[in-house]
């Protein structure tokens, strides 16, 4: 998604005022969170068990706009982030599993109406101009039922691609527990790519 509005640092950098506005999203219980593991690890097709074949695949979109692929690791699809949220709601009670599945008629009613397609038909310049729209209420208390689904969502994605394998080890770069004999900064920040994390220097 190279030259969205939307990216993985403008996410992870708006995602504090946007959650602020809207309803808390819980974390997976450990339960959950092996369920998680699992879907991973096995690499089946998906079973959701709150989402229909098509919610699913409108969350999977979705997810995927929000943390897409990129040179660093693969997006929110690949990590089975729509799985995360199914097993989300799963576990949630039923006003929040009931403002989910309201967010995502609301969605495909939105895009049929600007682009006479559902969410999951839209172009990649017709996604921008959506989730462009959706965004502009982020640091603003007053969000329409749709602003406040879509932030919602951005928490729970964020939530889900850093607790996937793909998150941890192939977008942090994490390698367990070692020693270091020292600390050193990203060097991003010095305008160079850095050596250690593999992030890129801004504006290249």
């Amino acid at each position: 998604m190279t030259g969205r509005a939307l990216t993985r640092r403008t996410v992870l950098r708006t995602l504090g005022a946007g959650a602020a506005a809207t309803a808390f999203m819980p974390w997976l219980s450990d339960e959950g969170l092996a369920a998680f593991a699992h879907i991973q690890a096995a690499k089946a097709p998906p079973r959701p068990r709150v989402l229909s074949v098509p919610q699913y695949a409108t969350v999977e979109a979705l997810v995927e706009a929000i943390i897409p692929a990129d040179e660093r690791s693969p997006g929110a699809r690949e990590a089975r982030v729509a799985d995360y949220v199914d097993l989300l709601l799963s576990e949630a009670e039923d006003a929040v599993k009931q403002e989910w599945l309201d967010g995502l008629t609301a969605l495909d009613v939105d895009a049929t109406r600007r682009f006479g397609a559902p969410f999951v038909r839209l172009d990649p310049g017709q996604l921008d101009a959506l989730l462009a729209d959706l965004s502009r209420s982020e640091r603003t208390a007053q969000k329409s039922p749709l602003e406040a689904f879509f932030a919602m969502t951005k928490q729970a994605t964020v939530q889900g691609y850093y607790t996937s394998e793909i998150g941890i080890h192939k977008e942090l770069r994490y390698k367990g527990n070692q020693l270091l004999a020292e600390f050193t900064g990203c060097q991003t920040q010095d305008g160079k790519d850095c050596p250690y994390c593999g992030q890129k220097a801004e504006g290249r």
